[in-house]
Formats: C-alpha cells, structure tokens, sequence
C-alpha cells in the first residue's frame, strides 16, 4: 500500500473517444499513450462498526419479522473427528509399534498413520461459492411452455412438420379429402366436393387447427382453416356422399368432407376424435384447478366492464394466472445456463491408498512332457514326476528394472509334494518347531489357509508395452543344470526315462530337499499399450533352460530386450511343457484380499479358506510424480544376494555347490538366535528363521537371483544385522547316500554381516562385504576389510576381501533413506531432549531440508509439515520461524510443480491440527505463520521465496484460518464477543499482512502475472473466511484498505483483480446478514415500519422525507456505510461503467451473478424476504439513470453481437427497422404516455418540450417500440435537464472521475443490466415502488419509464426467421408484416382472447379517464389507485 501512494498522481482516467476504437479491444499498452485528463481518487468511506451496531440496535434487530436476514446463525461452524477410515479388516500399525518406537521419526510417522481426520466444518459453506454451486438450485426445467407467436406463423409453414406443436409430441396428419361447399345458402351435391390437401397441426396453447391447400405445397398460405377447438364432434355421414364425415361446431354449423376410402376415412374419424378427447380432458383438468371460470363469471364480467371492481377482479385472476406459471426471471437467462467451472473449488478427499493399473495373475498349472504317476503302486493320476517351485515378478525392460516382488507358487499335485519329508519341509522353511503351524492365526486368518497361494494382485503405477511377467521355475538339487534338463527336452518316448528320473527325483528329495537350483524360465508381455490395456490374448513363451551363467536380474533384462527378436529367441534351448498362467483386470469391489503383509483387506470372509488373493509389493519409481503420502504401516526389507567370488579361497578344501542360508539377528551373542520375520514360501510357515538361495552345481564363483523379503521391526538398533552363512552342498549321491547323516550332506565354508542401521539409516543399495571363516561372539564389532593381523579373533577368507556383493531394497513409511530428513529429525529430538530447540543450528538443518528429494517429500507429507508446524510454534527466535516458513514454502512450492497439490489441499483440510491449548501456550500456529509470512513480504527479503509465498499463498492461508477456527473452540474464546477472541497485536499482525500483499498485487504484477492473481484471490478467500472468525467490522476495514490501492482508470488486469476480490467476497454465505437490510436512522425505521402495515403508510411520510429517501435509491455515503459490501459494489460497478468494455463486463458480470445467487437462495425464497433484498439494490435505478444516455436503442437484435471491429461504438450499429405497420393496440401501448409521466409525478406534463419524439413515435406506430430511433439525443438533451437529480444522486462524477462517458454500452451489457432492473423491480415492494415514484423528481422518472420502455425494446421477441438469420450471420432482416409480440390468442375454452381484449380496453379507457383530468396527486391518492404499467409479478 506504501508503494501505490507515490504512484496515485500519475493515475488518470481516459475518457475513449470514437477514434480510439480501431480495433477490437485496446491494449494496456495504448492506454496510457492516448490523452488522458486528471483522476479524482474515489471518495473513502469508512464501515460501520458492525459489532457495536449489532449490540446498539439489538432490539430493533431481534424485533423485525425478518431477522434472520440480519444475524449471524448461532455455531456457524465447528470442529469434527472423522474417523480413519482404512483398506483393511485391521491397522497395519503393529499392536507394540507405539511403545517400542523410539526414535522421533518412527514416533511421528506412527502417530499420522493412526491419527483421526480433523476438520473444521462450516455449515452454510455450501451458500458461499458461486450461484452454480447452490444445494438445491432451480434448474431450468426440461420443457417449457411452448408459445406460437403471430411472426413464426408464416415461417411454421416453411417447416416440413409445420407446427411446432407436432414437433413437441402432438398429433399431425395430412392427406387429400374431398371438401363440400361449406357455404350454407347453398346445398351440398356431389359436384360441390372439391379435392383438398388437408394437413393437421397443433398450435402452442395444444389446440389444433385442420389447414387445407390446393397442392401439397404447405408451405403456402391456407385456403381455409378449420379450428378444432369449437368442434363438439367427428361422425360419419354418408347420406351426400360415400367416405364421408362431418365435424359439428360449437355454433351448431358443419364441415362436411370425404375419403376416398374406408380405411382413410375411418383413420381421420379416430384421429379427429382422439384430439377432442385429449382437448376436453386437459379443459375439464384446468376446470377443477380453477384456471377456467364458468360462464356466468365471464358474463358478470362482461355486463359490467365499467366497474372498477370487476376490472379488478379479472386483473387480480389474470395476475394469479401468470403467477402460477412463471418462472424465476433469472431461471431462462443464458448466464444461468452456461457452465462455468471456474469458480468451483477443487474437490478435497482424505488421504487413501492409491494402486496403479492392478492385474490379477493366476497361476493354474505347469506340466512337462516327462510325466509319470509317483505313487509306489502307479495308483493315482500322471503327474510332473518331481516337484517344481515356480516364482512371479514383473519387469520393465524400459527402465531396466525389477519393479515387482517374488511371487512364490506351489503348483505341484499333492502326491508330489510328497515326496518331500516333512521335516526337510518344514526345515526348509526355517524351524523344527513348526509342526502346530497349521493352526495359528495370522490376522484374523488361519495360517493354513495362506500356505499355497496361486491369485495375486500386481500393481502397476506406470504400465506401458515393454513390461513382462517372468517366471522362475525351480527344483530340488540334483547336479548341475543341463544334465537334470536334458529328460525334459527330448521327445522320444519318454516312459522308462520318467521311471529313471523319478527314482533320482526321490532319492534327491529325501537327501537334498532343502536345497533348490535354477531349471527354466519363461515370460509373457502384460500390456497392450501404455493406457493399461491388458494383453490377455498373449501366452506364455516356451520354457527356456535357465543359463547358469545368466541367472541375474541385469541378465533377464538383456534376455527380455530380444524378447520379441525370434532370430534371437529360436536360439535359446527348450524344455518342453506348458506354463499355464492367465491374467485378468481386478474387479474393484474384490473379496478375500490380503495385503503384502498378510492383513486381510476388508469384504473378507474369514471361514472361506479358498481363493485367497495376495497382494503382491511393487516398487514404485522414485519419481515425484509416481509418489503419493503414505498412509499404512509398511516395514519391508528385501535382501539380494548377487554374487560371491570364491575361486581364490584358502580357507576350505571344498567349496563348489555353495548354498547361502540367510537370517536376520538383533544380537551378535553366542547364543543370540535368529528372528522369525523372513517370509516364508509355500506349503511351509508364513515366517521363518532362515532362508536358502538356490544352489549352483560345481561353481565357486556363484551368481543368485533370490528375493528374500523381511518384516523389519518397528525400533531398529546398532545391533540389527543380516548374518550369511554358506555351506558347501555334497551332491554325491552313490554309496548308500540316503543314509547319510546331515553333516555330511552339508559342510560350513564361511560367514558374513551386514549390519543394518548406518549413521542412523538403512543400509540401501549394492554393498560389497568380506567373508570370514569363523563367528566369533561380538562379530559386529569387527569392521569390514580389517586385516587378520590386526583382529586374531576373526579369520577373514582371502585375507579379508570384500567377496560377497549383496543388495538391499528398502519399503518402509517409517524409515526415510533421504539423509536431509533423518537429521532434521534428529536434531528436533536431541535439542529437545536437551530443551534447547532454537539457535543457528537448527537453522542450519531447516535449510538443508531444501535438498530433500521430491519424491520423500511427498510420501512423508504430512509427517514433515506437522513436524514443521510444531518447530513454529515451538521456536523463541523470529529466524527459526521464518525458515520453517521458508521450507513451507519449498515444498508446496514443489508439490505444486509436479502437480500434486491436492495432498496438500488434503493435509489442510484433513490432518493440520494446532497443538492441543493450554493456558500456559503463548505461541499459535495463526500468529507465528502470519508473522512469518509478513517478514518474507518485506521488500528486502529474497523475492523468489516471495514470488513462491505469493503464487500459492493459498495453503498459507487456509492453515492460518483453520488454526484460528480450532484455537477458538479449543480456547472457548469463541463464545466471547467478536472484538475479543483474538489479541489485538494479532489484529496488527493481520493488517499489516495485507498491507503488506498489496504493493504485490497491484505494483508487481506485470512482473508475475501468475503470483499476483493467486495472491489476490487466496486474500479475498481468507478475508472471507475470516468473516466467521473475527471481529466483521475490522475485515470491512481490510476491505477498505484493499479497495483503496486501487484507482480510476487503472490498466485492465487490476479491474480484473479487483472484482475477482469482490466476487469472492461477496459470495460469502452470509453476505446478506453483513450488508444489514433494515432501516438506519429514524425516517427509514418508520418506512420500513410501513412496508409491514400499508395502512400506516400514509401518516409515516412527511413533507421532509424526500432527502431521507435518498439512502435507499441512491449511492449516499450513509447507504455505503451502513450496507458496506453491496455499497462498495455498486460504486466499483458504477465506477467501472466509466472504463472500457472489457471492464464494463467484468464488473456487470460480477454484480449480476450475485444477484442470481440471491434468486435460487433457498434460504430467501418468501416474497418478504426477496423484497428485503431488493432494497440493498435500489441504488441500481440511480446507476442506470446515470447512464440512460448510454444504453443503445439502435440495435434491435435481441442475441449479443460481438462488435469486433467498434468495440460498441455507435458510429457502426446497424441501422433501426423499428417502424411496423400499425397493428391493434393492447393496454400497454398507450399506458406509457407522456401525460401519465405528470400523472404519477403529481404535474401535468412538464415534459412535452423535452420529449417531441416519443410523442412522434407513439402516433406513427402504437405497435412498435416506444423509443424513437433518436432517443440517444433527446435523452442527452433530458440527461442535461437534470442538474438537481444528478447532484441528489452522487453521480459518478462524485466517484472518481469529472467527466461523464456517454459511448454506447453494447448488447450483452445493457441485456445484463437490464435484468438486474428487472429483478429488482419485481422483487421490491409495490409500496417501495409507489413510495419511489411519489419521490423522485419528474426527470428521474422520465429516465426511469425509459429504462422500462428500453426493456420492452431488448426483450422483444423478433421470430424464429430473424433468430436464424442472425445466427447464420446474416444479421438483422426487414420486419414481417405480422405481429411481433402478441402470442396466437385462440385458447381451448375460447375465452382468452375476449378477456384480453377486455382487459385492453379497460385499461386504456382507465388510464385516459384519469389522466385527462389535473388531479393534485399526494401519496394518499397514489395509495388508492393502480399504476398504468402494473409492478412486475
């Protein structure tokens, strides 16, 4: 703000002239080159003090019948927990997890894991968006009442259908008939009979007539018609002629016509029949809602059309009638209609679990050519003759990685699954004390049902052509690879080679059971293309033999990347057999999932122990874009052993067939044993021990490709470990093998560890370590690669080198591999344990959070904002808070640049939550950030951060409105009155933050366009919102301060800035309540007093009142005071009208839409209440009196036309065909005399000199419009007629500028302001309209009736002819000779028409016979007589 008031001399108004107008619009940059005259900055007015006024006028408040409209409801909002609602039957957070965390990290990811949703719930927040965002809005109903006009006649003709009605559903038929001559002096013979095209069509009242023509051209004009609505009946009559049949008229004459055969006479009879049956129902339905009156009403009518009562009567029912079928006057407007999601607010959801593309792969068989039966007696099915073991993974050749977990399958018959000894089974799987397995519960769900899955659930974040699903297939230990394939890859006959390798099988499965080696893999593509599209139709490939030195993952990459090369494919050997897997697209509502972890997810029925799916992990990309917060408890760690070099050891005499054994440790004690938290594979425990990978015949240098997956504790210590055991395997199988014992089977030939935890975090990645020969107690505190000299307890295999590469893969939303995040954490800990959290240092940590990865950014969200927010507040130096602000505004800043502002549109809404109040706290989350937020606006600052702070400030200040709204119901403050709840350091603190924003709004824009509309429309948001929380009077005062930045004839983006503020402000639910619509000071108080009891009216007037009056028909600084928003409004607009088109718009748009809001509130439905309203908007008639001369009556096109080559200037407008021949004149005609004007004003007729060309119009045309195609000058010669009214209204000159525009506004302006007069004018208080016209002075009246005549002009109606020239471009046509406004006047009843014409002619006498005579009107005689031009219902 400082900043704009060196700036405001050189501000200027321009005034456009015609010759600025050459192109369409005129750009910022021409305005300030064209010459400009001084502007005068608008006039400041300070608000009401709204609390005061509520407590000083308290009982006239809570005395009016419409207090609701004025007050605040009671607890208009409140704070809810809504509870977690997860995926699964259980919480994902183990039941210890909470007691044994114990680092900070661990502790707040936990506790957001399992907190509660926290909102704050506004419950009028749905009245406070956009008119379109209303619960239960009007809606334009489908069908409208369908009126055919007198002008579309002819043009009905032209359509092939030739009725609108026939279009809408009604009946239509034509053919030839024969008509007889229908003269009744003249008897009916056959020769009379002429051949006639009749064609049957249905009016828009649903009546019909029976047109007829020489031809079939129906496109001509009728020779005759016969209307349907006097027909009484169809009978046949054959006595003239065969084929014949008559229609019987209500005045007992006859048409008399015929087919020309049974058929077709018969189809007309039915037809004609079926209509007048339809007629009389729908008559006899109108009859008993009482729409139609007898005719002896009609005839009491009739006799005594000179009584005043009966002339009221039938105006009452005809009032009654239009009532119950009109719409809202804004339901039809195009505005109402048009989407526009501009406005509307992003949808805010909780934070869930979010899958990528999920597959469900079902593994149903693999069978091999080589097959036998196992059973001892060959009793039983033909089987595999030994068990293979089969393993699921996805892999992306795009990228080059893995990005699945294993997915273990036993697809062996249960006879071959026999073949393994039970405790070989249950040894592979880790535990001798495994035997009661069966029966334990894992989660709810017995273990036994989980021990041989074959569903699982891929997920797949980013799926695209080149990703696969591979298969693994593996066996027992036998030998090496291609001696135990070479069965299965011949094709001879295969019985005694079955009976052969069935016997090795049985021999190796009982001796070498635990022990698996690589056999076979295969691979098969899974999408389509990158949309996700299932390639259901591909199969699996062959069954290649596994390549003994190609086992890695790196190595099934190269392999896939020729996948689709057959030169390359043919070349690999086969083993033949069939892999039978499907997949499929998973079904959104499935049943009987569990997650990676084994926690059913809920619809899961516990006691069917079938089909069970599992989920299986994926590793997502560590990309920004692909991450999402975490929302459950995961602690998974994957272990890969890749290789182990072994060719140079000394230490062992045998080591070839190396096994590695796998366990997890938290001790390196002697007797330290292992943890159960390895999962496990089929048909074994569900968690073991240990773990073996497979096992390479005669190799010492061996490769694996094994996933081992471990449920990692919650609290990891230093002690945490991963211990590698190797055994050297004896595959010798002679000499009575099966008899020996174990030890001879398997032979220790070294050890390893891999110590997990590394400064604090889990070890990641490829990590190379050296083996020992012996495990000494206390292992772990020998360090990697000593020598055996300097550490004698420990004898390192090949002198200490690193020998093993083993890999690591870490998915936990407990545990953060970002080094940045993890010393922030652990700095907040250690300070405060040590109760120092302030100073330079944790300074230091806040800026190095700039360097975290996007990606943990966003999975741990909300863990690191809460803990930010935590740091604010908890801080004692200005320096810390501001750098917790200043990596705010660093990671929404980032979230928004990967388009992922939603999670942090959630956290607000959902999980920020102020640190529970206690009277000792002195720090709030709403004063420090909004101190925070001030200092980084300062100008010295670090403009990028503030350009950041700007753009989106709105999470800034949602977090600041949602601290103030729990501080308040926490602290019970908000039972105290507005101008207490809050500090009034914190009332500075708000002022200067928007004082702050300004100069960046409105001086730095051009620089960052983006930032400052953001900026603008996240303050009026906040201001908004804080019209629930503070003191109402103090945010009027913000209001003020922010409208007085601006100036006239600022360039159009601040316009634009501005009346987005005022829209959005001015949305706020209870924007009525803060304009306060009753009565201020003692003259409006006995008027309004009046508006309730129209008897009194009279006594409350005095001849002093008229100067009162202007408070509600004009902008008086009182009336901006008092009604501060729609005040501050109607000045923008009235100042805006003064600008260029574009702004003109704007601002018109603004205020209309409100007022269309005001219409479909159903909260101010009751004709009261929309009265009430309409005297926030009375000023509005000022407003457009000022600018009557504006409004352009030249052009007749009732459609907007963009004028794209004048902006809207008068010099190019279309040329007026307004003059029509003279047609019967209806009663509002002549009702807008000119001696009516005097009549209403209380003189004569003051006028004629001022007004020769209505006169001149109304003579040459009564039909026509009632402006002459001269208005523009007799108007401005009137306009200069009106010194007193200008200076009584405060015109615009008072409001900023000296001189008055007086181009044309163009079509969409003048329709929209036109509305808006007429929902006022409809809306208001007939007694407000009388009381207005009894006031105002006789030039305002004058204005005030042209602008009613300007709407009768607008509005007309022009014909279906003219709408479709105009919208094919050919603009306006000649007028056709037809009327234009008056509506076909044949009803079914047939009475209609006389009581128009009755009426009419009522009415005209009535209006001449009082306005020939001079009769000194006062407001007493207003009282008792109708206005000529009856007030809108």
């Amino acid at each position: 703000m400082q900043g704009r008031a060196s700036k405001a001399p050189k501000k200027e108004l321009v005034i456009e002239s015609p010759q600025q107008y050459k192109g369409s619009s005129v750009s910022e940059a021409e305005v300030d080159t064209v010459p400009q005259v001084a502007a005068v900055k608008p006039k400041v007015i300070e608000p009401l003090d709204y609390e005061n006024v509520l407590v000083q006028r308290k009982t006239q408040i809570l005395s009016d019948v419409l207090r609701d409209m004025l007050q605040f409801p009671l607890e208009d909002f409140e704070t809810s927990t809504l509870r977690r609602q997860g995926r699964t039957l259980y919480s994902t957070v183990p039941e210890n997890a909470e007691r044994e965390a114990q680092s900070l990290f661990v502790q707040e990811c936990i506790k957001t894991y399992k907190s509660d949703w926290h909102v704050v719930n506004y419950k009028y927040e749905d009245y406070s968006g956009d008119f379109r965002q209303l619960p239960h809005k009007v809606a334009r109903p489908d069908k409208l009442a369908v009126h055919v006009f007198e002008v579309d006649e002819d043009v009905d003709k032209d359509e092939d259908t030739a009725s609108l009605g026939s279009q809408k559903g009604g009946i239509t038929k034509h053919g030839w008939l024969y008509k007889g001559n229908m003269n009744s002096a003249i008897s009916v013979t056959m020769r009379s009979f002429k051949r006639r095209y009749f064609h049957l069509t249905q009016l828009g009242d649903g009546s019909y007539n029976l047109n007829f023509y020489k031809d079939e051209k129906i496109s001509k004009e009728p020779k005759g018609t016969i209307f349907l609505d006097s027909c009484m009946g169809v009978v046949q009559n054959n006595k003239v002629r065969r084929f014949a049949f008559e229609l019987k008229m209500q005045d007992k004459s006859t048409y008399l016509l015929a087919a020309d055969g049974e058929g077709e006479m018969e189809d007309w009879i039915n037809t004609l029949n079926k209509i007048l049956h339809s007629s009389f129902e729908i008559a006899m339905q109108e009859k008993r809602n009482g729409d139609i009156h007898d005719d002896d009403d009609l005839g009491k009518s009739d006799s005594s059309s000179g009584s005043m009562d009966s002339f009221q009567s039938t105006r009452d029912i005809e009032s009654r009638m239009r009532n119950e079928t009109r719409l809202r006057l804004f339901t039809l407007d195009p505005d109402t209609q048009k989407l526009d999601f501009s406005g509307i607010e992003p949808d805010v959801k909780q934070y869930e679990e979010k899958f990528g593309k999920r597959v469900l792969v079902n593994c149903n068989d693999l069978s091999f050519n080589l097959q036998s039966c196992v059973a001892e007696n060959d009793e039983g099915p033909t089987t595999n003759v030994e068990p293979f073991y089969v393993t699921l993974s996805l892999f992306d050749i795009q990228n080059g990685r893995k990005i699945s977990s294993d997915f273990h399958v036993d697809l062996n018959h249960p006879s071959v699954r026999g073949m393994m000894p039970s405790t070989i089974s249950q040894y592979i799987n880790g535990g001798g004390d495994a035997h009661s397995e069966g029966q334990r519960l894992v989660h709810g769900l017995p273990e036994a049902a989980m021990q041989y899955p074959r569903q699982g659930v891929f997920s797949i974040t980013c799926p695209h052509p080149d990703i696969f699903l591979v298969a693994r297939i593996e066996k027992v230990l036998q030998g090496g690879i291609n001696h135990c394939a070479e069965p299965y890859m011949k094709s001879s006959d295969s019985t005694k080679v079955a009976q052969k390798v069935l016997k090795n099988a049985k021999l190796a499965c009982s001796r070498l059971g635990t022990y698996r080696m690589p056999f076979a893999w295969a691979a098969r593509p899974l999408f389509k293309d990158a949309s996700g599209t299932l390639d259901k139709s591909a199969r699996f490939s062959a069954l290649y033999r596994q390549d003994g030195n190609k086992l890695s993952n790196d190595d099934m990459l190269k392999l896939l990347a020729d996948f689709r090369k057959p030169e390359k494919m043919a070349k690999l050997p086969v083993i033949l057999g069939n892999l039978d897997v499907t997949i499929d697209s998973v079904a959104p509502d499935l049943t009987n999932c569990v997650t990676s972890s084994y926690i059913p997810v809920k619809q899961f029925d516990v006691s069917e122990r079938t089909n069970i799916f599992f989920e299986v992990e994926e590793f997502v990309p560590c990309l920004a874009k692909c991450s999402q917060p975490f929302t459950i408890y995961n602690n998974h760690l994957y272990v890969y052993p890749k290789h182990l070099k072994y060719d140079s050891q000394k230490s062992f005499a045998k080591a070839r067939n190396i096994a590695v054994c796998i366990e997890f440790k938290d001790s390196d004690e002697e007797d330290a044993v292992s943890l159960k938290c390895i999962y496990g594979r089929p048909g074994g425990p569900l968690f073991t021990k240990n773990a073996f990978a497979a096992v390479l015949h005669h190799q010492q240098n061996p490769e694996f490709y094994d996933e081992f997956k471990i449920e990692l504790p919650t609290q990891l210590h230093e002690k945490h470990h991963l211990l590698f055991t190797f055994y050297h395997v004896s595959c010798d199988s002679n000499s009575k093998a099966s008899t020996k014992k174990r030890e001879l089977v398997e032979a220790q030939v070294g050890y390893a560890w891999l110590p997990l935890l590394k400064d604090g975090r889990v070890v990641m990645n490829e990590i190379q370590i050296p083996v020992a020969a012996n495990l000494p107690a206390g292992y772990l505190g020998f360090q990697e690669g000593a020598g055996k000299h300097s550490v004698p307890e420990v004898k390192w295999v090949d002198g200490g080198k690193p020998l093993l590469k083993v890999s690591t893969h870490l998915v936990s939303t407990v545990y953060t591999q970002d080094q940045h995040l993890h010393n922030f954490f652990h700095h907040c800990q250690s300070a405060a344990s040590a109760a120092q959290l302030s100073g330079g240092e944790l300074v230091k940590y806040l800026k190095s959070l700039h360097a975290m990865e996007s990606h943990v950014m966003i999975k741990f969200l909300p863990t690191t904002l809460n803990q930010l927010f935590r740091v604010l507040t908890s801080a004692t130096q200005e320096d810390v808070a501001v750098n917790v602000t200043r990596v705010m505004i660093h990671i929404v800043a980032q979230c928004h640049e990967e388009g992922l502002e939603n999670y942090l549109r959630s956290y607000v809404k959902f999980v920020f939550k102020t640190e529970p109040y206690t009277s000792s706290t002195n720090r709030t989350v709403h004063e420090e950030l909004a101190k925070a937020m001030t200092a980084i606006l300062k100008p010295s600052t670090d403009f990028l951060t503030c350009n950041k702070l700007l753009k989106y400030s709105w999470y800034f200040f949602e977090a600041l409105v949602k601290s103030m709204a729990q501080y308040l119901i926490e602290s019970f403050k908000v039972k105290l009155s507005r101008n207490q709840r809050f500090s009034a350091a914190f009332h500075h603190t708000v002022e200067t933050l928007v004082n702050m924003m300004m100069p960046h709004i409105t001086q730095k824009y051009k620089d960052n366009l983006d930032a400052a509309r953001n900026a603008n429309h996240s303050l009026a948001v906040f201001i908004k919102r804080c019209f629930n929380l503070m003191d109402r009077g103090f945010m009027f005062k913000q209001i003020n301060n922010y409208s007085n930045c601006f100036m006239p004839g600022d360039p159009k983006t601040l316009f634009e800035f501005k009346f987005e503020f005022l829209r959005v402000v001015c949305n706020h639910e209870h924007y009525v309540p803060l304009n306060l619509p009753m009565p201020f000071g003692k003259g409006r108080i006995m008027r309004f007093q009046a508006l309730l009891s129209p008897h009194d009216m009279v006594e409350s007037y005095d001849d002093d009142d008229p100067v009162d009056l202007q408070l509600d028909y004009s902008l008086t600084d009182d009336f901006c005071k008092n009604h501060f928003l729609v005040g501050l409004l109607l000045r923008e607009v009235t100042a805006a009208l003064q600008e260029f088109r574009e702004i003109r718009q704007i601002s018109i748009q603004v205020l209309k839409n409100l007022m269309i809001k005001h219409t479909f509130d159903d909260r101010y439905t009751s004709k009261s209440q929309q009265a009430r309203l309409a005297t926030l908007y009375l000023p509005l008639f000022g407003l457009l009196q000022e600018n009557v001369n504006r409004l352009n009556v030249k052009e007749v096109s009732p459609f907007t036309i963009n004028h794209s080559n004048n902006n809207g200037r008068e010099d190019s407008l279309l040329s007026n065909p307004l003059m029509t021949p003279p047609r019967s004149s209806t009663f509002l005609d002549t009702s807008l005399h000119k001696d009516v004007f005097g009549a209403i004003s209380g003189t004569a007729s003051p006028h004629t000199s001022s007004t020769p060309n209505i006169n001149f119009v109304r003579h040459a045309d009564s039909r026509g419009s009632l402006i002459s195609t001269d208005s523009g000058n007799s108007l401005s010669e009137r306009h200069m007629d009106k010194g007193n009214s200008l200076d009584k209204h405060q015109p615009a000159a008072t409001l900023g500028s000296t001189l008055l525009r007086c181009d044309k506004l163009d079509q969409a302006e003048i329709k929209s302001l036109l509305m808006c007069f007429l929902h006022v004018l409809k809306s208001m208080s007939e007694d407000a309209l009388f009381t207005y016209w009894n006031k105002a002075s006789s030039s305002d009246l004058m204005d005030f009736f042209t602008l009613v005549e300007v709407c009768l002009h607008q509005f007309r109606y022009m014909g279906k002819r003219y709408i479709a020239r105009s919208q094919d471009g050919a603009g306006p046509v000649a007028h056709e000779r037809k009327s234009q406004t008056l509506p076909v006047s044949r009803n079914r009843a047939g009475m209609m028409h006389a009581r128009l014409q009755q009426l009419s002619s009522l009415d005209n006498s009535y209006t001449f016979n009082h306005s020939k005579c001079p009769i000194p009107y006062s407001s007493s005689n207003i009282l008792h007589q109708r206005s000529p031009v009856p007030p809108p219902q």
